[in-house]
Protein backbone atom coordinates (compact mmCIF):
# COMPACT_ATOMS: atom_id res chain seq x y z
CA UNK A 1 0.00 0.00 0.00
CA UNK A 2 2.79 2.43 0.93
CA UNK A 3 4.57 1.59 -2.33
CA UNK A 4 1.41 2.40 -4.36
CA UNK A 5 0.98 5.73 -2.60
CA UNK A 6 4.64 6.58 -3.21
CA UNK A 7 4.35 5.72 -6.92
CA UNK A 8 1.15 7.77 -7.27
CA UNK A 9 2.84 10.68 -5.50
CA UNK A 10 5.84 10.52 -7.82
CA UNK A 11 3.64 10.33 -10.92
CA UNK A 12 1.59 13.28 -9.68
CA UNK A 13 4.76 15.26 -8.98
CA UNK A 14 6.11 14.46 -12.45
CA UNK A 15 2.88 15.58 -14.10
CA UNK A 16 2.79 18.83 -12.13
CA UNK A 17 6.50 19.44 -12.82
CA UNK A 18 6.03 19.00 -16.56
CA UNK A 19 3.38 21.72 -16.92
CA UNK A 20 4.71 24.72 -18.78
CA UNK A 21 3.80 28.25 -19.63
CA UNK A 22 0.71 28.33 -17.44
CA UNK A 23 -0.21 31.63 -15.94
CA UNK A 24 -2.57 32.36 -13.11
CA UNK A 25 -3.78 35.70 -11.90
CA UNK A 26 -4.85 36.37 -8.36
CA UNK A 27 -6.27 39.53 -6.84
CA UNK A 28 -5.12 40.41 -3.34
CA UNK A 29 -5.91 43.74 -1.66
CA UNK A 30 -6.64 45.40 -4.98
CA UNK A 31 -3.36 44.39 -6.62
CA UNK A 32 -2.92 41.84 -9.36
CA UNK A 33 -0.04 39.38 -9.32
CA UNK A 34 0.81 36.91 -12.05
CA UNK A 35 2.68 33.67 -11.59
CA UNK A 36 4.22 31.98 -14.61
CA UNK A 37 5.22 28.32 -14.45
CA UNK A 38 7.64 27.21 -17.19
CA UNK A 39 9.29 24.01 -18.39
CA UNK A 40 12.95 23.11 -17.91
CA UNK A 41 14.15 26.03 -20.05
CA UNK A 42 12.70 28.43 -17.46
CA UNK A 43 14.50 26.98 -14.45
CA UNK A 44 16.88 29.50 -12.89
CA UNK A 45 19.94 27.81 -11.44
CA UNK A 46 23.17 29.71 -10.89
CA UNK A 47 24.94 26.77 -9.24
CA UNK A 48 24.78 23.89 -11.73
CA UNK A 49 26.40 23.74 -15.15
CA UNK A 50 24.19 25.44 -17.73
CA UNK A 51 22.30 23.37 -20.29
CA UNK A 52 22.94 23.81 -24.01
CA UNK A 53 20.39 26.61 -24.46
CA UNK A 54 21.56 28.52 -21.38
CA UNK A 55 25.17 28.14 -22.50
CA UNK A 56 24.44 29.41 -26.00
CA UNK A 57 22.29 32.28 -24.71
CA UNK A 58 25.14 33.46 -22.49
CA UNK A 59 27.59 33.65 -25.44
CA UNK A 60 27.21 36.71 -27.69
CA UNK A 61 29.03 34.86 -30.51
CA UNK A 62 26.08 32.43 -30.68
CA UNK A 63 23.25 34.98 -30.70
CA UNK A 64 22.14 34.16 -34.26
CA UNK A 65 21.92 30.47 -33.35
CA UNK A 66 19.88 31.30 -30.23
CA UNK A 67 17.50 33.42 -32.32
CA UNK A 68 17.12 30.52 -34.77
CA UNK A 69 16.50 27.97 -31.98
CA UNK A 70 13.76 30.21 -30.57
CA UNK A 71 12.21 30.78 -34.03
CA UNK A 72 12.12 27.01 -34.63
CA UNK A 73 10.54 26.41 -31.19
CA UNK A 74 13.40 24.13 -30.14
CA UNK A 75 14.28 25.82 -26.85
CA UNK A 76 12.47 23.23 -24.73
CA UNK A 77 13.91 20.29 -26.68
CA UNK A 78 17.51 21.46 -26.27
CA UNK A 79 16.92 22.30 -22.60
CA UNK A 80 15.85 18.74 -21.79
CA UNK A 81 18.08 16.10 -20.24
CA UNK A 82 19.65 14.92 -23.50
CA UNK A 83 22.42 14.10 -23.82
CA UNK A 84 23.11 16.02 -27.02
CA UNK A 85 26.10 17.00 -29.09
CA UNK A 86 25.46 20.32 -30.81
CA UNK A 87 27.64 21.69 -33.58
CA UNK A 88 26.87 25.37 -32.96
CA UNK A 89 27.65 27.78 -35.81
CA UNK A 90 29.13 31.06 -34.68
CA UNK A 91 27.56 34.33 -35.81
CA UNK A 92 30.45 34.67 -38.27
CA UNK A 93 29.41 31.33 -39.82
CA UNK A 94 25.88 32.61 -40.42
CA UNK A 95 27.39 35.78 -41.92
CA UNK A 96 28.99 33.62 -44.65
CA UNK A 97 25.56 32.57 -45.97
CA UNK A 98 24.13 34.49 -48.94
CA UNK A 99 22.49 37.80 -48.02
CA UNK A 100 18.92 37.37 -46.77
CA UNK A 101 19.25 33.63 -46.03
CA UNK A 102 19.06 33.95 -42.24
CA UNK A 103 16.26 36.54 -42.34
CA UNK A 104 14.31 34.29 -44.70
CA UNK A 105 14.73 31.24 -42.48
CA UNK A 106 13.54 33.16 -39.42
CA UNK A 107 10.13 33.82 -40.99
CA UNK A 108 7.30 31.79 -39.42
CA UNK A 109 6.48 30.00 -42.68
CA UNK A 110 10.07 28.66 -42.81
CA UNK A 111 9.98 27.00 -39.36
CA UNK A 112 10.17 23.49 -40.87
CA UNK A 113 13.20 24.34 -43.04
CA UNK A 114 14.89 26.04 -40.08
CA UNK A 115 14.15 23.07 -37.84
CA UNK A 116 15.65 20.74 -40.47
CA UNK A 117 18.85 22.80 -40.59
CA UNK A 118 19.13 22.99 -36.80
CA UNK A 119 18.43 19.25 -36.54
CA UNK A 120 21.38 18.74 -38.89
CA UNK A 121 23.57 20.34 -36.22
CA UNK A 122 22.32 18.12 -33.37
CA UNK A 123 23.33 14.56 -32.48
CA UNK A 124 21.56 12.57 -29.77
CA UNK A 125 24.30 11.42 -27.44
CA UNK A 126 27.66 12.85 -26.49
CA UNK A 127 30.59 12.34 -28.78
CA UNK A 128 33.84 13.75 -27.51
CA UNK A 129 36.35 15.15 -29.96
CA UNK A 130 38.94 12.52 -29.06
CA UNK A 131 36.49 9.80 -30.16
CA UNK A 132 35.86 11.30 -33.59
CA UNK A 133 37.62 9.45 -36.38
CA UNK A 134 38.36 9.84 -40.06
CA UNK A 135 35.43 8.75 -42.21
CA UNK A 136 33.03 8.58 -39.28
CA UNK A 137 29.38 9.20 -40.06
CA UNK A 138 26.97 10.56 -37.44
CA UNK A 139 23.18 10.28 -37.73
CA UNK A 140 21.75 13.66 -36.84
CA UNK A 141 18.35 14.56 -35.37
CA UNK A 142 16.93 15.47 -38.80
CA UNK A 143 17.61 11.92 -40.05
CA UNK A 144 20.58 12.84 -42.25
CA UNK A 145 24.25 12.09 -41.67
CA UNK A 146 27.27 14.29 -41.28
CA UNK A 147 30.74 13.02 -42.09
CA UNK A 148 33.83 13.57 -39.99
CA UNK A 149 37.24 13.73 -41.63
CA UNK A 150 40.47 14.27 -39.78
CA UNK A 151 42.76 17.04 -41.00
CA UNK A 152 46.04 17.51 -39.14
CA UNK A 153 44.59 15.48 -36.28
CA UNK A 154 41.51 17.70 -35.93
CA UNK A 155 37.94 16.81 -36.94
CA UNK A 156 36.38 18.62 -39.89
CA UNK A 157 32.64 18.27 -40.41
CA UNK A 158 31.38 17.68 -43.97
CA UNK A 159 34.75 18.69 -45.37
CA UNK A 160 34.54 22.33 -44.30
CA UNK A 161 33.35 23.12 -40.75
CA UNK A 162 36.07 23.26 -38.11
CA UNK A 163 35.61 23.12 -34.37
CA UNK A 164 36.87 26.37 -32.83
CA UNK A 165 35.76 25.77 -29.22
CA UNK A 166 34.41 22.95 -27.07
CA UNK A 167 32.18 23.64 -24.09
CA UNK A 168 30.55 20.97 -21.91
CA UNK A 169 26.95 21.56 -20.84
CA UNK A 170 24.82 19.84 -18.22
CA UNK A 171 22.91 18.00 -20.96
CA UNK A 172 25.67 17.37 -23.47
CA UNK A 173 28.47 19.13 -25.29
CA UNK A 174 28.63 22.13 -27.60
CA UNK A 175 31.16 22.48 -30.39
CA UNK A 176 31.34 26.01 -31.76
CA UNK A 177 31.98 25.68 -35.49
CA UNK A 178 33.00 28.13 -38.20
CA UNK A 179 30.47 27.08 -40.89
CA UNK A 180 26.72 26.46 -41.03
CA UNK A 181 25.97 22.85 -42.00
CA UNK A 182 23.34 22.69 -44.71
CA UNK A 183 21.67 19.32 -45.31
CA UNK A 184 21.64 18.08 -48.87
CA UNK A 185 18.19 17.76 -50.36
Amino acid sequence: MKKSILILGLVGFALVSCKKNESTTSVDSGTTTETVVQGQEGVKDDVSNPNIVQLAASNPDLSTLVTAVKAANLTSSLSNAGPFTVFAPLNSAFDKLPAGTVDGLLKPDQADALSDILGYHTYVGVIKEEYMSDGQSLGMVNGKNIKITMVDGKPVINGKARIVATVPASNGIVYAIDEVLLPEK
